[in-house]
C-alpha cells in the first residue's frame, strides 16, 4: 500500500482501509479512546466530546465524525486532552444520579469505567437538586432519567434500527431531556419493549425490568413447586456474566444452580420451539396449497407482534396464529405438569427466562391467560438469571452439570437455532421440505438463510414447488417489508421477523457485550449445538410426538388450537387524551374525535379532519363543536373512523361527518 493511503497516530503510522472515521482507525492501532455517543450500528453522533484527538494543523477535533485523509498527523493522548476529557467526565458525573453501588448497571457502567480510567477521583460542580421522578409503567423496562447523560444512543437505535420513536430529545440547554413523546411515561407511548434502548444504554438510564423478587418470594413458598423454562440463546450468553468465554456452552450449569437456588424441574423452550415448527409448517404449508393468506408472518417476537398491532392491523391476518414457545409452554406446562409434579395447577409457578425483554410484556397479555392465572408468570433475563446466581452464592463455573427434565427437557436441533435470525425459517425448512417431498430430505442445513444482514431474501425450488423467503431483523426493516406485502408487491411465502438485531441472541436480556464479535459468537454456538445432537427436525422428536398422542390430539386440531394458537388485534399506539383542535376546554359543546393512528391516516383522515375544521370555522360554530384528534379508535380496517358524542362512523366521509353532526347540533339546541 502506497505512503499516501496511511495517516500518522502517536508517532505511529496506521494504514487507511475503509475505516468510516477516524475512531475506528484509531482503535485499530490498538488504542482505545473513550465515547459514551459512538455505536457502529448506529449513526454518527458527535455529542459526549470524549474521543477528541489533536489533529496537526487542524486543532482538537473528534475522531468519531472525522473522516480519515491521508497524511494526517495526530496525537490523542496529551496533557489537554486528557484534562478536557476528565473535565467532561465530572460535568457528566455532577449531573448524574451518583447511587452506584444499587444502580443495576453498576458492573456494566461506562460512566464508572471512564472515570476510573481518566483518573477522576472527586467532582468539582455541584450537582442539581431537581430530582426526575422513576418511571416505571413498562412492563419491561425501568426508565431513570437521573441516570441519563443525553449521549442519544437509545434515541438513535429506538428511530434507525427499530423505526419505532417512542422517545426522543426534548427541550433545550440545562432542561434537555430525553423523554417519551408528549411527556408521557414509557408504558403510555408507541413503545414495543424490545430493550434495545437498554441494551445500548451506557448507564443505568434505562434496563431491564427485575422480576427476581416474586420469583424468590414463590421459591421460599413451601406450597409451590416452581418450575424454569430455559430459551436456547441463554445458553450461550450466561458464561459471559462469569468471566466465561462468549458463546460458551452452560446448559448443564444452569440446570445445576437452578436446581440449587430451589427450582422443582428446569425444562427447555427449545421443546415447545419444536412443537411451533410442527403446528407454524401445517399452516404454511395449508395456506400454500389451499390459497390462504400469504406472505405468512411469524409469530415468535411479541415485539414484533406489537408492532404489527400498532402500525400495521391491516396485515394481522397475514401472521401466524401459533403462540410463541414461550407462551405455548406455558399453556401446555397447565395442562400437563400438575399431574407429573404432583401438585394442585394454583400452586404451579413457571417461569421463563429469556434472552429478551418483551417476554416480560408477553406474558401478560390477556390472551395468555386462563381463568385469570397467566400461563407464564414470570419471566427473567440472562442478567437477572446471573444475578440470582450471584446473590445464591453460587461459583458458577465449578457447578457440575445437570441434566434437564424430562419430558420437555428433550429437543432436536431445529429447536436451538431458534435463537438466530433465520433459525426460524430453516427449522420450518427442515419440516415443510420433508411433508412436501413426502420422504425425509437428506439436507438438514439451509445456508440461504442465514446470514447478518438485516433483510436477505432465500429462494427453494422443493419438488417443483417454489418457496420464497425474507428474514428481517431490526423493524425498521421489518417495515419495508410490511410495505411492500400492504402494496401487494411482496414476492414472498413467509418472512421472518425479528426484533433485535441478529435475534434473541442479541436480547435486551443478555450481559453486556464488550467486543463487535459477541453477537457472531453467539450464533456460531448456536448451529454448533445444532450439530452436537442427534437429532435436527423438529418432527423427529419422539416427545413430541407423544404429546400429540397423550395431550393435543390432531396437529392443527381443536385441541392443539386451543392450547398453541391465539389470535392479535389492533392496538393504540398512544395512551392518552384526544387532542383537542378548537377553542375552549370543550365543556357543554358536542365532541367529535377524529382518529389520527395511522392506519386511519392512510385512508384519509388527515384531509378530513383539515376539512372538518375548516367546516366548523366556517359556519362559525367553535362554540358549539369540540374537534379532537384522536390517536386511535381501535377500528383501523374500517377507517377512517370519526366519533361524534356516543357515535361510531366508520369508512367516514366529510358529508357523513356533516349529516350526523348537522343532525346532533339540531337536537343540542
Amino acid at each position: 500500500m502506497g505512503k499516501q493511503d496511511t495517516l500518522r497516530i502517536d508517532g505511529r503510522d496506521v494504514a487507511i482501509d475503509a475505516e468510516r472515521n477516524l475512531l475506528e482507525l484509531v482503535r485499530k492501532a490498538g488504542i482505545e479512546l473513550p465515547t459514551f455517543c459512538y455505536h457502529s450500528d448506529l449513526s454518527i453522533y458527535g455529542a459526549c466530546r470524549l474521543c477528541l484527538v489533536d489533529i496537526e494543523g487542524r486543532g482538537i477535533q473528534s475522531a468519531c465524525s472525522t473522516p480519515p485523509e491521508p497524511g494526517m498527523r495526530l496525537r490523542t493522548n496529551t496533557g489537554e486532552l486528557r484534562e478536557i476529557r476528565r473535565t467532561t467526565l465530572e460535568l457528566l458525573l455532577a449531573n448524574h444520579d451518583g447511587s452506584c453501588p444499587t444502580c443495576i448497571k453498576s458492573a456494566d457502567c461506562k460512566l464508572q469505567a471512564l472515570a476510573r480510567r481518566m483518573g477522576v477521583d472527586k467532582v468539582r460542580f455541584k450537582a442539581p437538586t431537581r430530582p426526575a421522578p422513576l418511571d416505571e409503567s413498562s412492563p419491561a423496562l425501568v426508565r431513570d432519567p437521573n441516570k441519563c447523560v443525553l449521549c442519544g444512543d437509545c434515541v438513535r437505535v429506538c428511530n434507525e434500527i427499530q423505526g419505532v420513536g417512542a422517545i426522543d430529545f426534548a427541550y433545550r440547554g440545562s432542561q434537555a431531556a430525553v423523554v417519551p413523546a408528549f411527556g408521557k411515561q414509557l408504558g403510555d407511548v408507541e413503545c414495543v419493549n424490545c430493550g434495545q434502548c437498554a441494551a445500548f444504554c451506557p448507564t443505568g438510564a434505562l434496563a431491564p425490568r427485575s422480576e427476581t423478587a416474586a420469583i424468590w418470594q414463590a421459591l421460599d413458598d413451601p406450597r409451590k413447586k416452581v418450575v424454569a423454562q430455559i430459551a436456547p440463546a441463554v445458553r450461550v450468553a450466561l458464561g459471559e456474566a462469569f468471566d466465561q468465554p462468549a458463546a460458551s456452552q452452560t446448559t448443564g450449569r444452569i440446570v445445576a444452580a437452578l436446581k440449587a437456588i430451589g427450582f422443582d424441574a428446569v425444562y427447555d423452550t427449545s421443546f415447545t420451539a419444536d412443537l411451533t415448527v410442527i403446528e407454524e409448517g401445517t399452516e404454511f404449508l395449508q395456506r400454500k396449497v389451499n390459497g390462504g393468506i400469504l406472505p405468512q408472518f411469524t409469530s415468535c417476537c411479541p415485539a414484533w407482534v406489537k408492532y404489527a398491532e400498532q402500525y400495521y392491523p391491516d396485515l394481522l391476518p397475514n401472521l401466524s396464529t401459533c403462540k410463541s414457545p414461550q407462551q405455548m409452554f406455558g399453556s401446555l406446562a397447565r395442562q400437563v405438569l400438575p399431574r407429573i409434579l404432583d401438585t394442585a395447577p394454583e400452586d404451579l409457578v413457571v417461569v421463563s427466562i429469556m434472552p429478551c425483554t418483551a417476554k416480560k410484556y408477553e406474558a401478560q397479555r390477556s390472551e395468555f391467560s386462563q381463568d385469570g392465572r397467566r400461563d407464564v408468570d414470570a419471566v427473567m433475563t440472562t442478567q437477572e438469571l446471573a444475578r440470582m446466581i450471584q446473590e445464591a452464592g453460587l461459583d458458577f463455573s465449578s457447578l457440575e452439570p445437570e441434566s434437564l427434565d424430562m419430558p420437555f427437557g428433550f429437543h432436536t436441533g431445529a429447536g436451538v437455532i431458534f435463537g438466530n435470525s433465520g433459525g426460524v425459517s430453516e427449522a420450518v425448512l427442515r419440516f415443510a421440505v420433508e411433508k412436501i417431498t413426502g420422504k425425509p430430505a437428506g439436507q438438514v442445513d439451509f445456508h440461504e438463510v442465514r446470514g447478518e444482514g438485516g433483510l436477505r431474501e432465500a429462494s427453494l425450488t422443493v419438488d417443483g414447488t417454489e418457496v420464497r423467503i425474507a428474514i428481517v431483523h431490526g423493524l425498521a426493516n421489518a417495515k419495508l417489508v410490511a410495505d411492500q406485502v400492504r402494496a401487494g408487491t411482496a414476492p414472498y411465502d413467509l418472512i421472518e421477523v425479528m426484533t433485535c438485531p441478529g435475534g434473541c441472541i442479541s436480547g435486551a436480556g443478555q450481559p453486556v457485550a464488550h467486543n463487535g464479535h459477541t453477537r457472531q459468537d453467539r450464533a456460531r454456538s448456536l448451529y454448533e449445538a445444532d450439530k452436537s445432537l442427534p437429532l435436527h427436525r423438529s418432527q423427529d422428536n419422539p416427545f413430541i410426538d407423544r404429546c400429540y398422542q397423550e395431550h393435543l390430539g390432531a396437529v392443527g386440531g381443536t385441541v392443539a388450537h386451543r392450547l398453541l394458537h391465539t389470535h392479535y388485534h389492533g392496538r393504540k399506539r398512544l395512551e392518552s387524551e384526544a387532542l383537542p383542535l378548537s377553542e375552549g376546554n370543550g365543556d357543554g359543546k358536542i365532541q367529535v374525535k377524529v382518529c389520527a393512528g395511522t392506519a386511519c391516516f392512510l385512508r384519509g383522515s388527515q384531509k378530513l379532519l383539515h376539512a372538518l375544521l375548516g367546516y366548523v370555522e366556517e359556519h362559525s360554530l367553535q362554540n358549539m363543536v369540540d374537534v379532537r384528534a384522536n390517536f386511535c379508535s381501535e377500528q383501523c380496517a374500517a377507517g377512517p373512523t370519526v366519533i361524534i358524542g356516543d357515535k361510531v362512523l366508520q369508512h367516514c366521509t366529510l358529508e357523513r361527518v356533516r349529516d350526523v353532526l348537522d343532525a346532533e347540533l339540531a337536537n343540542h339546541q
